[in-house]
């Protein structure tokens, strides 16, 4: 039995890592996307750390914490099948697939600004970069809670937070407009 305990800490440090290439990774998208505007030389410059930036936390961090997350959590399930009958972690499950697509999209992403292909807006990017906190406030909620039910009230939660921050979004998009400094 104790060996689940050091299965389940090194799932949640993967996880944790996982979400902090997440929330990293479209603000670098950010400025890669604002640096591609700028003038040369400093659009090249930019451009190229980066990439390079981004291609580190990508490929170093954000990937093998995906992948050895995604081990050690089959692995739990593995020694404890059981968890599979709950409500809500077939609704956890559902939001990790949900995490999963999150990621891909993401890598879609981050291949074409490593291509200098730029489809996306630096305001769709800091919206994006929210994607990946919602998933995670449902699925601490579903965790710690354990109810398929009041996962509910969670998501309520995380709408009232994405009103927020799309609130925050717009009042920190008009004070750049005043002052591009900020």
């Amino acid at each position: 039995m104790e060996l689940y305990y050091y299965i389940k800490a090194f799932h949640l440090i993967f996880v944790i890592t996982w979400f902090a290439g997440l929330f990293y990774i479209p603000r670098l998208f950010v400025y890669q996307i604002e640096a591609f505007h700028k003038p040369s030389p400093e659009k090249e410059i930019l451009g190229k750390q980066l990439k390079l930036m981004a291609k580190r936390l990508w490929y170093i961090i954000t990937w093998p914490s995906a992948i050895l997350a995604t081990i050690f959590a089959v692995w739990l399930l593995i020694i404890q099948p059981f968890w599979l009958k709950e409500p809500w972690m077939q609704v956890k499950l559902a939001f990790v697939l949900l995490l999963f697509i999150y990621h891909l999209k993401t890598h879609q992403y981050f291949k074409q600004l490593q291509i200098d292909v730029v489809k996306k807006s630096s305001s769709f990017m800091r919206i994006w970069n929210e994607g990946a906190t919602f998933i995670l406030f449902a699925v601490v909620f579903l965790v710690i809670l354990k109810s398929a039910i009041n996962w509910l009230w969670g998501i309520i939660g995380i709408l009232v937070l994405g009103v927020l921050i799309m609130l925050g979004f717009k009042l920190y998009k008009n004070i750049r407009e005043r002052n591009p400094e900020a």
